[in-house]
This record gives C-alpha cells, sequence and structure tokens, in this order.
C-alpha cells in the first residue's frame, strides 16, 4: 500500500507451481482447516487468481487505485479488478496480440499511436485517447469498461510507454504522477534484501518457514516506516497546508486599499458633526496628499 510519501506491505504470496511433479517438500498436514494448507492452495493458483484473493483481503483498506506493471496489466485482469470496485493504473505492453476498441474498431496500440493527435507536451506526454476494454473475444458489449491509454515519451530514446487507468476523468498527467508511486515497491525490495535479510535469514524448503521469515522481514520494515513517517518525515501532515491556503484568498493591494478608504468614509459619514460635503473635502484632501502610485491605484478600484 503506498499512501501519500509512506509504503507499507501489507500482504503477499510466495507462489509455487500448480503442477505436483514440480512441487518440493510437499506439507505433511492434509487438514484443509489450517492456515498453512490455505497458502499452499493460494500459492498453486495463477498469479491473476492471487492478485484478486489478496485484494479481496484488503477490501477494507481505502484505496483509490491499484498499480500494476506490465506483466499484470492485461484487458482480462484489469476487468476482474475493475469489479472488485477498484480502479486501475498501469503500464501496458507494446504488443500487436492485445487489442482495444478505438472508433469503433479493435485495434493494437501500435495503430492507435498512429491514429492520435501528437502534443508536444513539456512533462513528455505524448497524447491519451479513450477505449474500451473486453474480458475475451465472446464478451458483449454491455461487459464492456472504459478506459484511458496515456502515451509517454521516454525520456532516454525515442521509444514511448502506455498507461491504462480505468477512471477516464484523471487527467493525463495524474495518471503519470499516480503511477509513479510503484517505484516504492521497487525501493522497498532493495531495501529488504540489502538491509532486513529478505531470503537471506532462511534458506532452507520448508513453505511455512518460509513465510514466516518474510513476515518478520515485512513487519520490520512496517516498523521502519512508521517511525520514519512519524518522526523524519514532516510532509505527514499531507494536504492541510494547502486546505487551509484555499481558506485565505488572495485580494490585490489596490483591493485592500479601497477598503480602508470605504472604512474611512463609512466612519466620517457616522459623525453628526461632520456633513457630506465636509466628509468628501475630507476625503479629496487624503487623496491628494497620499503618494501618486497609490492615489492611481484607488482611482482606478473607484
Amino acid at each position: 500500500m503506498v499512501s501519500q510519501n509512506t509504503f507499507m506491505p501489507i500482504s503477499f504470496c510466495l507462489l509455487s507451481s500448480h503442477n505436483d511433479k514440480n512441487v518440493l517438500c510437499k506439507a505433511k498436514t492434509t487438514d484443509k482447516r489450517t492456515l498453512a494448507y490455505k497458502r499452499r492452495k493460494l500459492a498453486r493458483q495463477e498469479a491473476p487468481d492471487v492478485v484478486l484473493t489478496m485484494l479481496r483481503s484488503a477490501k477494507d483498506i481505502p484505496a483509490k487505485f491499484v498499480l500494476f506493471d506490465s506483466w499484470f496489466t492485461m484487458p482480462k485482469t484489469v476487468i476482474r479488478v475493475k469489479r472488485e470496485n477498484r480502479d486501475v493504473i498501469g503500464m501496458i505492453r507494446i504488443t500487436e496480440k492485445i487489442h482495444y476498441q478505438y472508433q469503433g474498431k479493435w485495434q493494437n496500440v501500435k495503430s492507435i499511436y498512429q491514429k492520435i493527435k501528437k502534443s508536444s507536451n513539456t512533462k513528455g506526454i505524448i497524447g491519451s485517447v479513450c477505449v474500451k476494454l473486453r474480458e475475451d473475444r465472446v464478451s458483449t458489449a454491455d461487459k464492456f469498461i472504459d478506459a484511458k491509454i496515456v502515451f509517454v515519451k521516454d525520456r532516454s530514446s525515442d521509444n514511448w510507454h502506455l498507461l491504462l487507468c480505468t477512471d477516464i476523468s484523471v487527467s493525463d498527467e495524474e495518471v503519470v504522477r499516480v503511477y509513479g508511486k510503484r517505484w516504492d515497491i521497487e525501493v522497498f525490495f532493495k531495501v529488504c534484501k540489502s538491509y532486513l535479510a529478505l531470503a537471506k535469514e532462511y534458506q532452507g524448503r520448508s513453505y511455512d518457514m518460509q513465510v514466516a521469515a518474510t513476515t518478520i522481514v515485512f513487519l520490520r520494515y512496517a516498523m521502519l516506516s512508521m517511525e520514519a513517517r512519524n518522526a523524519t518525515d514532516d510532509r505527514t501532515i499531507g494536504d492541510l497546508f494547502f486546505y487551509l491556503k484555499e481558506e485565505l484568498q488572495d485580494i490585490k493591494l489596490s483591493q485592500s486599499l479601497m477598503l480602508l478608504v470605504d472604512t474611512l468614509r463609512q466612519t466620517l459619514s457616522k459623525l453628526p458633526l461632520i456633513s457630506q460635503e465636509m466628509a468628501k473635502m475630507i476625503m479629496d484632501t487624503f487623496l491628494n496628499t497620499i503618494p501618486q502610485p497609490l492615489r492611481q491605484k484607488l482611482l482606478l478600484c473607484a
């Protein structure tokens, strides 16, 4: 889970093979009520099915998007995640085997790229299109889902990348920004392997021991992440600064001066010994004695 400034591991699964011939050190217990059996059963499923199971286990954790790399961002997987009431942002493979409905035709991304209107965005965004996804070729139109594909230029070459978002109301810049947070998981793995002894502290063949060792490493990282958030991260107040800033509207200097003059005029008009003509004469005298730049601003405001 990635928040505004903090990465927190909440679930994992050590995958195995669904082929019995490739499974080493089979479990001695056959009690299907145990967590050990359920973990092994989950580990032998296909990776997209494991993803959905993990998402369902985390359904009570609020999240706006599920971030995928190109391995998982397939139409079938994206649609299944969308059915879990989660939006997806992920990298798309540039291939001719996967098709999206654009302008009424099912096309691959290379064909779509040739038809989009290219833009010279300073942030590297070439353009974006709205498409439809289908789970398979026999799916009916009522089961299609809307999505947006954002074309992004590679900074180090003339190639381009594709980002898919199932929430078409999100701007192109926001899609790129949110997907950039997926890099936190790469940092997470690097820290766990280099400093927290992931896959080094225990190197046996017992699946249960591997799960236990990995859980301990993830707990270490979670503790360090929370400590860094509470002790050293000054940004943990989130968007509080921006919320407070929105409440204070900026006004021009001329407007603030005009407010002062109006207050002075109202004060003079309330005095019983000063007539309207006298108040006007005082105001004119005041305007004539103040510096020329300020007087011009006040006259323009008036």
